[in-house]
């Protein structure tokens, strides 16, 4: 694209890449002349300021000059550190050295030095990029001068002339030995020399003697290899010699299709060369290929020289031999285009035969102004491409690439991508890993025990306890003793309870001999004939027990109305005598006698009066009132009592009852304890919910502190229900989809489908984690060397003809293009296609899901498992019209027809486990329509037990 232009018939020179602003330095071009004939000469200084919009640029400074240029240079060379030095060759023979400051301050000592060494035009010029004092000059003799700009005046040569004498149409300064200088010629000879030996060490010239030297370059970055341009157009190329085989061109870049005038290298990119011919073409090649990977939209004009701009690489500059300069950007945009009339500007206008009347302007016909859009290279340059990159990709992977640089290397090195496993969270999947093999293994008693081991706190250690306990035996009687109650030790303390009751009264009966003792000895000496009280109890007669009447009493008194309760049967009144009388023990004893009913009645009123509820809970079985009212304090009681009576129907409610109560007081301790209750009532949702409302569980190893808890204790309940526990909790499934995400992450894929949850209502993330695994693992559908074919240009003709109908007439703007349009389009008839048959080794797959689907329908219960069910039903359709066209690998058919005999044995998780190889091992693209539908038909009929 166009940026700049300048109506200039000039060569030009851009300033150094360490200048700013940007200069563009244009000398007055010799054996040129403009469409106004003017024949003076001057040298330029014009700023590219991008700030502006329109095409001008801003003239900074001029310096009228006495010759006119064949060539320019501008030299980063400046022992002041200002803006280096212009070089110019004149057409006279002279070398000038010009100070661009003193240009563009308008000074009048611009010219430091100038000499007249050459005996004619200075056609080429140069500067040595190691040195920049260094400057070389070519001129017609074979002269070849090296100036030194510290010492102007004595230059040196590389050696002894050539001969035959002929001119030296370019020098050029080797980019990677500053000892070396090339020549050439235009009779397409090219000679090397080495001026630490001041003579030619090599020559190169064209077999076919019809090569024209028009431009020479040293390859940026290969010591040995240089490009030479013919401007003949018999033989319009660009050949790349390489000196270690210097017989004949290693490469030549044929496009062009009259002679090539001008070449320039791009020292920012290697791989970008411009070049410009007779043809008014201006391409940009990749020299490595051969291949134009950019044309500019140029004018038809001959462009006699091309620069790339040293400190911005996207732009570059041609003069023409149309009085125009212009600057281009390779990165595209938009060009407006416009062309205007100079040779008709050039004339005057006034009437040459004497009238005084102006004459009318030439008539030139203009084409009106159009914007055209640029596209840019067709590869991106070096300075826009990064040198190193890097990319984090699915599963943890790291894809890194760089873009080698050795220059002493000749062919094109091997770009590589690297893709590396980034593993960050080591001890995660180390426990993950672990925990991987106690679940695969079943060892998971030994697993809880490594972790009680390992527990940072008392309370870690007592839920791994009590989840050790779920895969034991007598798993009741074992969680009392955690919760500190043993009936063997208990039954100890009341050992030694009645032992200690019983020696003190055998104690007691050991004093009473001695107590009597002292009794008689101190009424002996009262033996003054009176009669003594023991005598008196001892000389009664003694009565016979079992022969001795007692008396009934009927009294109006309490026992008396007891009594005649009791002679009549009346033994809920007694029962009501003796409660009121506080006799309970006799009230139970007599509602013994009154039946069933009474007992209860009974046992209800005592109850009543009693403050211990732990005993009316004991005998009413009413542990809900326990769970419900006991202090928080007393929760290993209740949780006790509910061990020791609670039935196993209404056990689990009521650890979740008291758990809920625990939850509740909000402190991390009781939570703590809410979770022990949760792991006895086998509640993962609760677990997961109550552990997660007081710890973060964000980290990863957070994360794996309560998956380990929630797996280990999902295995528990499904060997006590010898089924699959199905994840029904949304957090619980958010939980597991984080851990499941965060070990892909880490590289392990494997892993990471195990832990997805197998819920019906995560089938889409289901897909999204198989495709991308699949993807990861699948090959690769198109061979490496597969070629797309060529895209159809030439018109598809063939619609039908039809009868002209009315159509509207649309008034268009005169001139403008109108396109033909289709007035009607007549529908096809629709194509009977005929369906194919299901091939008989597989039609078993669709009888057994088929009828897989229609059980799950008749056990569904809810509307959304009937939408489920009905989306399965048409997604296995694509399923059987892989059957049909046989579209399925050996691989894929072999697993579905295991899974068919999982589902026809009601083996369902056997058939998941299959699912999970298949889809482990297969290619997603094949299978993405209908394995996952697989996985939920089979977790339903899990689910529905059909």
């Amino acid at each position: 694209m166009r940026v700049k232009e300048i109506l200039r018939a000039a060569t030009q020179a851009w300033s150094p890449a360490p200048q700013h602003p940007t200069y563009l330095a244009l000398g007055t071009a010799a054996q040129q002349l403009d469409a106004s004939f003017n024949t003076s000469s001057a040298l330029e200084i014009f700023e590219m300021d991008f700030a502006d919009t329109s095409l001008d640029m801003k003239l900074r400074g001029t310096l009228p000059t006495s010759n006119r240029f064949h060539s320019l240079i501008w030299v980063a060379f400046d022992p002041e550190g200002l803006s280096g030095r212009l070089i110019g060759g004149s057409e006279s023979g002279s070398v000038t050295v010009f100070s661009p400051d003193a240009i563009l301050g308008a000074g009048e000592d611009a010219v430091i030095g100038q000499s007249h060494k050459h005996t004619g035009p200075v056609r080429a010029l140069d500067y040595n990029r190691f040195q920049s004092n260094l400057v070389a000059s070519g001129a017609s003799d074979s002269e070849i001068y090296i100036w030194d700009l510290n010492s102007f005046s004595n230059p040196m040569t590389p050696g002894t002339k050539s001969q035959p004498a002929e001119d030296v149409s370019v020098v050029a300064w080797n980019s990677q030995v500053q000892h070396i200088l090339a020549s050439a010629n235009p009779s397409g000879k090219a000679i090397v020399w080495d001026l630490r030996k001041n003579e030619p060490i090599i020559k190169i010239s064209d077999h076919s003697n019809r090569m024209h030297c028009s431009g020479m370059l040293w390859h940026p970055e290969v010591a040995t290899q240089l490009l030479l341009a013919s401007e003949d157009d018999r033989l319009p190329v660009i050949q790349m010699w390489d000196l270690r085989f210097a017989t004949s061109p290693l490469k030549v870049l044929e496009s062009h299709t009259r002679g090539v005038l001008s070449i320039s290298w791009s020292q920012a990119d290697p791989e970008l060369l411009l070049s410009s011919g007779k043809d008014n073409r201006i391409l940009c090649w990749n020299p490595n290929t051969g291949e134009v990977i950019y044309e500019l939209p140029t004018a038809n004009q001959w462009c006699f020289d091309v620069q790339w701009c040293p400190r911005n690489p996207a732009l570059l500059s041609a003069a023409s031999f149309d009085g125009r300069i212009s600057v281009y950007s390779v990165m595209g945009g938009r060009l407006q285009q416009r062309q205007h009339s100079t040779i008709s500007a050039s004339f005057d206008t006034s009437d040459p035969f004497g009238t005084g009347q102006a004459l009318p302007p030439l008539q030139v016909p203009q084409p009106s102004e159009e914007t055209v859009i640029v596209p840019p290279l067709k590869k991106p340059p070096k300075w826009v491409r990064r040198p190193v990159g890097a990319s984090f990709a699915f599963g943890g992977k790291l894809v890194t690439f760089e873009n080698p640089t050795a220059a002493a290397q000749q062919q094109p090195i091997a770009r590589q991508v690297q893709v590396s496993q980034v593993t960050t969270e080591t001890e995660f999947l180390q426990r993950s890993a672990e925990l991987q093999a106690a679940l695969q293994s079943g060892s998971f008693t030994s697993f809880c025990h490594d972790k009680i081991r390992s527990a940072p706190s008392d309370a870690e250690q007592d839920i791994w306890r009590f989840l050790t306990v779920n895969f034991e035996d007598e798993a009741r009687v074992k969680f009392l003793r955690l919760l500190g109650f043993s009936k063997d030790e208990l039954q100890r303390k009341v050992s030694r309870s009645l032992i200690r009751c019983v020696s003190a009264a055998l104690e007691i009966n050991a004093c009473l001999p001695e107590i009597s003792c002292c009794f008689s000895s101190n009424q002996r000496a009262e033996e003054s004939g009176r009669e003594s009280p023991d005598d008196f109890f001892s000389q009664l007669p003694k009565k016979e027990k079992d022969g001795a009447p007692f008396q009934i009493p009927v009294s109006s008194d309490t026992d008396g109305l007891i009594s005649q309760a009791l002679l009549v049967g009346n033994f809920e009144g007694a029962v009501d005598l003796c409660l009121n009388d506080g006799r309970y023990a006799e009230a139970i004893l007599l509602s013994i006698s009154g039946g069933e009913e009474l007992l209860k009645k009974t046992q209800q009123h005592y109850l009543q009066r009693q403050t211990n509820s732990l005993i009316s809970s004991v005998v009413t079985q009413n542990w809900r009132d326990i769970v419900q009212s006991c202090e928080l304090d007393n929760w290993k009681e209740a949780l006790a009592a509910l061990l020791t009576y609670a039935n196993p129907e209404e056990f689990a409610p009521l650890c979740d009852t008291l758990g809920s109560r625990l939850q509740a007081g909000g402190t991390e301790k009781r939570c703590l304890q809410a979770c022990l209750c949760f792991i006895c009532s086998g509640n993962i949702e609760r677990l997961v919910e109550c552990w997660t409302s007081q710890r973060d569980c964000s980290s990863p190893l957070a994360l794996e502190d309560l998956v380990e808890k929630v797996m280990v204790l999902r295995k528990s309940i499904e060997r006590l229900r010898s089924g699959e526990v199905c994840v029904q909790s949304s957090a619980l499934t958010e939980r597991l989809v984080q851990y499941s995400s965060i070990l892909a992450s880490q590289g392990s894929l494997t892993s990471a489908l195990r832990y997805l949850p197998d819920c019906p209502d995560q089938v889409h993330t289901l897909i999204h984690i198989y495709t991308v695994y699949s993807d990861i693992r699948s090959e690769p559908l198109l061979p490496e060397n597969y070629t797309p074919p060529a895209p159809i240009t030439a018109p598809v003709m063939g619609f039908p003809a039809e009868a002209p109908g009315p159509q509207d007439r649309v008034q268009v703007p005169p001139g403008a293009p109108q396109e033909p349009s289709i007035q009607s389009l007549q529908q096809l008839p629709a194509e009977h296609v005929e369906q194919k048959e299901i091939p008989a080794e597989h039609m078993i797959l669709k009888t057994t899901f088929s009828s897989l689907v229609q059980r799950c329908q008749l056990a569904a219960a809810d509307p959304q498992t009937k939408r489920k069910l009905d989306d399965a039903s048409k997604r296995l359709e694509t399923l059987y019209d892989k059957l049909r066209d046989q579209a399925l690998s050996p691989s894929i058919l072999g697993g579905l027809h295991e899974i068919s005999r999982c589902v026809s044995a009601r083996n369902y998780q056997q058939g998941l486990e299959v699912h999970t190889q298949v889809v482990s091992s297969s290619n997603f693209s094949e299978i993405s329509a209908f394995m996952p539908v697989l996985k939920v038909l089979m977790t339903l009929a899990n689910k529905l037990a059909v």
